[in-house]
């Protein structure tokens, strides 16, 4: 079965009544003249047939991810096989002028600096976990954990049909979480995603993705760039600016 053929069955199976198909269940509304009124599609239900899809794609994918007052940084997606990923973000920290990547696999999550000047990875984070907040460029979490949290119903999200993100002609959902939560399990946002399960386009807080070039196919595994140590990562935050010149002060 093709994931588009997957993908409208699953979307069937949420849209279906619970009564026969010759007569309308008890609570769905009529019009005065006695003739049933089709149910309203379920965004949430939409959405997550969708994502369905998407969590279990395999891919590699190029997106350019664009912030007011910021160049475009270009974003590579890797979901392998057996589900280990990699995230690299170009000005992914140090205020932007240095290029990380974010892996996840089964020992752990890791920044490695992946700019010319290399550098060994760092542990960061225990599979599946947030990374701690000053280090944490966010975008990795689009791509894999929030992709169980739009799928939860018991979640509590507002979700509603959006219109179409510029550059993309996927369909498209506004999110929104619980106003309860003390700490939002997604950041709210649009997010548009393919009939392959693809995102082609997400609007956030952090920026506007969009899908660039051909999706290929992923490979086996995820490898990390560099060596793990024992030093500390890189932080989002700008680098502190250097001292003032001990000899230039001493005159």
């Amino acid at each position: 079965m093709t994931t588009g053929t997957a993908l409208a069955v699953l979307t069937g199976l949420l849209l279906s009544g619970c009564g026969s198909s010759g007569s309308p269940s008890p609570e769905s509304p009529t019009t005065p003249a006695g003739i049933p009124v089709p149910a309203q599609p379920d965004p949430r239900g939409l959405l997550a047939a969708r994502v369905a899809v998407a969590k279990d794609q395999r891919y590699v994918a190029a997106y350019t991810l664009t912030a007011q007052g910021r160049a475009p940084r270009s974003i590579l997606v890797s979901i392998a096989s057996d589900r280990t990923w990699r995230v690299d973000i170009q000005g992914g920290a140090l205020g932007g002028t240095a290029d990380v990547a974010i892996v996840g696999r089964p020992d752990g999550q890791f920044q490695c600096p992946i700019n010319p000047s290399g550098g060994g990875c760092v542990r960061v984070a225990a599979a599946g976990k947030k990374l701690p907040a000053a280090i944490d460029p966010r975008v990795q979490y689009v791509f894999v954990s929030w992709l169980d949290v739009l799928l939860d119903r018991q979640i509590p999200l507002s979700v509603a049909t959006a219109e179409p993100l510029a550059g993309t002609s996927a369909p498209c959902f506004a999110v929104e979480p619980g106003v309860t939560a003390i700490a939002p399990p997604i950041d709210p946002g649009t997010f548009c995603y393919n009939d392959n399960g693809i995102l082609t386009a997400a609007k956030l807080p952090i920026g506007q993705l969009m899908l660039t070039g051909e999706v290929v196919a992923a490979q086996a595994t995820v490898s990390l760039p560099g060596p793990v140590g024992a030093g500390a990562p890189l932080g989002t935050a700008p680098p502190a600016p250097a001292p003032p010149n001990a000899s230039a002060s001493s005159h």
